[in-house]
């Protein structure tokens, strides 16, 4: 049982980061998107807020519940996963089908900004990947789980989840062998066609210069 817990324990440090907080700037109907590796059947909470610019104090305030975002999510095949208005501050989900990049797109479509915050938009940006997006203390409540159980809960999540980034680096090396292998073979099958090309143009020439010596008599 102990060895258990140690190799959990063990996964879980190995684990990558799931979970990303920025801010960044935008513009009047600006569009700003990242690029998210998700394995399938992944869940992906986002949470951000908008701040506008006072000039009068200089600095980043609170937005207006007025000002609108869109948040547009597309998958790595190009489909949309999720595309929804929200307000000034929201929260949006959704699950991953498809292992692979996801674009995640945010942008403002209120004219508003341009006139009260002379253009400038900071929005704060957080995004929790796999078990990140659980919340612990209230499924500790929930199902009145103590303290070991609940460790145990999380890491077994955390193995989960690794278990999915397994999967989806097997799915990329399969999918990077498939293309060296295709690249190859087309390298190789151009490297025949120069061949064959070169010996049919050397062929050529020597059948031209036979039927110009003959032409002229001096073989």
């Amino acid at each position: 049982m102990l060895r258990t817990v140690a190799a959990l324990v063990l996964l879980a440090q190995l684990a990558g980061p799931g979970a990303h907080a920025l801010y960044f700037h935008i513009g009047e109907t600006e569009k700003r998107c990242f690029i998210e590796e998700i394995p399938d059947e992944t869940m992906v909470i986002g949470n951000y807020r908008t701040q506008l610019w006072d000039k009068q104090s200089e600095s980043f305030l609170p937005s207006t519940p007025g000002l609108g975002m869109h948040v547009e999510v597309k998958d790595p095949d190009g489909k949309v996963v999720l595309s929804r208005q929200y307000g000034s501050e929201g929260r949006f989900t959704f699950t991953s089908h498809t292992p692979g990049e996801h674009q995640i797109c945010l942008h403002s479509n209120s004219t508003r900004m341009a006139l009260f915050a002379g253009g400038k938009l900071r929005v704060h940006l957080d995004i929790q990947v796999g078990e990140h997006t659980n919340n612990y203390p209230e499924i500790a409540a929930k199902d009145k789980l103590t303290e070991l159980q609940l460790r145990a809960r999380q890491l077994l999540d955390q193995v989960e989840q690794i278990q999915k980034e397994q999967n989806y680096q097997r799915y990329r090396e399969e999918r990077f062998r498939m293309t060296s292998e295709s690249t190859n073979q087309r390298v190789l099958w151009w490297s025949i066609a120069q061949t064959i090309i070169l010996i049919l143009t050397g062929i050529w020439q020597m059948r031209h210069l036979k039927s110009f010596f003959e032409a002229k008599k001096l073989v």
